[in-house]
């Protein structure tokens, strides 16, 4: 038994199901291992990372319920759970470098980054990008303040997590990936921008988004705070969409989740990248001048940006074999671990 483990009453919550034979003990983060009964739910692979799970998360549908919309003036309004509860609640896909799903962590556990895991836990990730195909603007936001991890940065429209255990599934298999049709990430990010940004899901639902490719980076937050503890180790899957016009789309940003949103032309980002008093979240701007606007283009063809309908009406930008790699900007490496380059 790995010394990070000690066996620890569950919480009151939890006893009932003490019942069914179900043992927990103490992870390192703080959050409650869950041990399956025989025969189990899910069996750890060989070398791959334990799991991490407070009580909610090892229940399903406690964790199910918590997610769905509320019935409020905005979507958002039914959660009464602070960044740090949602951090020990969610649970992430944990993953080996070539995106085969071994596990699941809670974010806090995943996101941690330490000596013994000095990039933190690989996991599953989507990006939105959502334009308005009437003026050919991207929806940014600026995470909130108060979030954990990257906070006051500007990013991409939606950043976030598929989650285990989640109704309907959340979680993509290599012929999801093979045939570009990916549900599972879909379905997460009509959850989380319906959470993040009030976006109401029969106004942008998962048939909406387009896959382009996969990611794998990792960046310590070391910008928004020295000897960061969090960093982000994700393979991330990239998805596009786009809405006839912004005044159709509802906007009802989550102050939990965002500070500030913005819809940007190709070169007010461009400014917005050369203006120093802005932070970004260092996946975004790679991404953006790495496929976005084409500006550093592996194949010195035009970026998604540059013609949307043929990135979103052919396959032609589509990747699904690739898994793209890169480490991040020196100014991100380091933190609580002192991470170093990974590729």
């Amino acid at each position: 038994m790995p010394s990070s483990w000690n066996r620890s009453s569950p919480s009151q919550s939890s006893q009932g199901m003490l019942s069914a034979g179900i043992r927990w003990r103490q992870c390192r983060s703080g959050g409650t291992l869950f041990v399956p009964p025989s025969p189990p739910r899910m069996q750890r692979p060989t070398g791959a990372p334990f799991l991490c799970l407070s009580s909610s998360e090892a229940h399903p549908t406690a964790a199910t319920a918590a997610c769905r919309s509320s019935s409020l003036a905005h979507p958002w309004e039914s959660q009464s759970l602070s960044q740090s509860d949602y951090m020990e609640r969610d649970t992430v896909l944990v993953t080996d470098f070539d995106d085969n799903v071994v596990g699941s962590a809670s974010k806090r556990a995943s996101h941690e980054f330490a000596a013994d895991q000095p990039h933190g836990i690989v996991h599953r990730a989507f990006s939105v990008f959502l334009f308005d195909a009437s003026t050919d603007e991207l929806l940014l936001q600026q995470r909130a303040s108060s979030k954990i991890t990257f906070p006051n940065v500007w990013t991409n429209t939606c950043c976030s997590h598929p989650l285990h255990g989640m109704d309907p599934p959340e979680v993509d298999g290599p012929k999801d990936v093979a045939d570009g049709t990916v549900r599972g990430a879909k379905r997460a990010a009509v959850r989380k921008l319906e959470h993040e940004l009030g976006i109401p899901r029969d106004e942008l639902g998962a048939d909406a988004f387009k896959f382009l490719t996969r990611v794998h980076y990792w960046a310590a937050d070391a910008v928004t705070r020295e000897e960061s503890p969090w960093g982000e180790h994700e393979i991330d899957y990239l998805l596009l969409a786009t809405v006839p016009s912004k005044s159709d789309l509802t906007l009802a940003p989550n102050p939990e989740e965002v500070d500030d949103v913005r819809w940007v032309g190709r070169a007010e980002l461009l400014d917005m990248f050369d203006d120093k008093s802005l932070l970004f979240s260092p996946w975004f701007r790679i991404i953006a001048r790495r496929w976005l606007v084409g500006t550093e283009d592996e194949v010195g063809a035009a970026g998604w940006w540059d013609d949307l309908d043929r990135t979103m009406n052919t396959d032609d930008r589509c990747d699904y074999g690739t898994i793209h790699r890169f480490d991040p900007p020196a100014e991100f490496m380091g933190g609580a671990g002192g991470a170093g380059p990974l590729f």
